[in-house]
């Protein structure tokens, strides 16, 4: 039995979606499925229970067989100000599953996130220590929270303290594509501004307002979600014992460029205008992203990349424009 949190998000869905393809049934799933539509993410998915996050505790009490835990929960918002609420969901939530898994000694891959990094002024290199996690300096409440997860992690395997035996934390970089028709304002941009291009209309993106980084030259690690999933069921499957790993493509390519590639998928010129970025954002606001993924080659992850042109394309031909959109 494998037992999958945020199981209908966009990354949780298409892990259970893959777990599926697999052969695998007995799958759990644990989150709530809200008004926004999200259950749809799970419509052609097969699971033998589903938990509410605020009664995971006392159903894992009662379970021997658990095979492994793959957490994706959590509240992703960046812009979220309920410290509180990010600490109950992101840091308490995910303390107590680590706990729970080190006893049960149940193998744990859970998500970490870019925005430990900040601002990247201390580089995007995933060292696993306490003294290189230390330097991170994260923007945001929502980094913070998965910052101080991986801290945790590297305290405890570097005092002996209690893990379970596989303990994987996997900071994901710029994750687009099928299944986050449901993130709103967070969604990727190329969800965002698909049916615009469709119809051949001016798509807008954020001004820079960084000297030396041209209108749209703000640059991210994009990875596309199929990447990121094979990635979790390695690390699963395969991966070092306990490590925190980069996810991403080790390529930064700005959003001009992701938008001219969505123009290209669906068959229209290039029609781009720029606007002012909220005032709110622009000090928390990251310029470029770019994962250092020696580390996750060198512990034995060896498949390619997809690219940006074609992981646009595959999203947008396979399901932003097909009659079925979900996995």
């Amino acid at each position: 039995m494998i037992l999958v949190t945020g199981a209908a998000g966009f990354i949780g869905s298409n892990i259970v979606a893959e777990l599926n393809d697999r052969g695998v049934r007995d799958v759990v799933l644990c989150d709530w499925l809200l008004d926004d539509l999200r259950w749809q993410n799970l419509g052609k998915r097969i699971f033998i229970d589903f938990v509410f996050p605020e009664d995971l505790a006392g159903w894992l009490d009662r379970q021997n067989d658990v095979e492994a835990v793959i957490h994706m929960g959590a509240n992703s918002s960046t812009t979220v100000v309920d410290g509180d609420e990010i600490l109950r969901k992101n840091f308490l939530f995910t303390l107590r599953l680590i706990d729970w898994c080190a006893s049960a000694k149940v193998p744990l891959v859970y998500a970490s996130s870019a925005a430990t990094y900040g601002d990247g002024g201390n580089g995007f290199d995933d060292g696993f220590s306490l003294q290189a996690l230390r330097r991170l300096r994260p923007l945001n409440l929502y980094g913070w929270s998965k910052h101080q997860i991986d801290l945790v992690v590297a305290h405890r395997q570097a005092s002996g303290g209690a893990l379970p035996p596989k303990c994987i934390g996997l900071k994901f970089f710029n994750v687009y594509g099928q299944n986050e028709y449901h993130k709103g304002d967070m969604a990727s941009v190329v969800c965002k501004l698909f049916g615009a291009a469709r119809r051949g209309e001016t798509v807008t993106l954020f001004e820079s307002h960084r000297e030396g980084v041209p209108h749209g030259g703000q640059r991210r690690d994009f990875i596309y979600v199929d990447d990121v999933v094979n990635i979790v069921m390695w690390g699963l499957e395969t991966a070092p014992i306990v490590d925190v790993l980069n996810v991403g493509t080790g390529v930064a390519r700005s959003f001009a460029e992701l938008a001219e590639a969505l123009f290209s998928a669906v068959g229209k010129p290039a029609d781009i205008r720029y606007k002012p970025m909220p005032e709110v954002l622009r000090d928390r606001y990251q310029y470029f992203t770019q994962a250092s993924v020696d580390r996750l080659r060198a512990a034995g992850f060896d498949r390619p990349f997809t690219t940006l042109e074609d992981g646009v394309s595959r999203y947008v031909q396979r399901y932003l424009a097909a009659p079925d959109r979900y996995r």
